[in-house]
């Protein structure tokens, strides 16, 4: 933890860490699971922010990761680092250009990621208002899943993997946050 003391107000540019992964992978169910469960983290779904227009071509990505840049900075000053899920901020060109960006020490990446037919069962079998088991929707997945097992250690700064195709939630759970420890302690050494 680092102070900034140019400023009149003590500012801490604290590490984010972010997991991140294609629909399917677990993202939502392991963030449910650390809620509450990581002392000294806030940890956030990014879902929870999402509108139809972010998705959009133009403007809607850099907007959605520039808004959840400036939360995560914001919860950053109450002296915990933030946890933040979700797929559009897990990729380091969506948020490593964003102006908000430079308030954090370090961004770390995670990207959860399982087999392509374990992630098209996961996408097919989801309650019917999911409306995930359409081919495009599963397909587009199947290729995000791919992004992040292909290009994980092309990215600056690099994605760390977790594959979550025969791990259950409370595993995958613990795993991230053996991850955020481990990220930590590198961090301070």
């Amino acid at each position: 933890m680092r102070f900034v003391r140019s400023h009149r107000q003590r500012f801490l540019r604290l590490p984010l860490f972010v997991v991140s992964g294609a629909s399917g992978t677990g993202q939502s169910p392991v963030c449910q699971s650390l809620l509450g469960n990581l002392p000294g983290v806030v940890v956030l779904d990014s879902d929870i922010l999402w509108r139809p227009e972010f998705g959009s071509t133009g403007a809607g990505a850099p907007t959605f990761c520039e808004t959840w840049l400036r939360v995560a900075k914001n919860v950053g000053q109450s002296g915990c680092p933030v946890l933040l899920f979700g797929s559009a901020v897990g990729v380091p060109d969506n948020v490593e250009r964003c102006v908000e960006r430079r308030y954090f020490e370090d961004v770390y990446y995670l990207a959860l990621v399982c087999s392509d037919d374990v992630l098209a069962d996961r996408l097919r079998n989801r309650p019917r208002w999911r409306d995930s088991d359409s081919p495009e929707y599963v397909s587009r997945h199947l290729a995000f899943n791919q992004w992040f097992k292909t290009r994980s250690r092309d990215l600056t700064p690099a994605i760390e993997l977790l594959d979550t195709t025969s791990c259950p939630i409370s595993s995958t759970a613990q795993k991230v946050a053996a991850w955020i420890k481990r990220m930590a302690r590198v961090r301070q050494d």
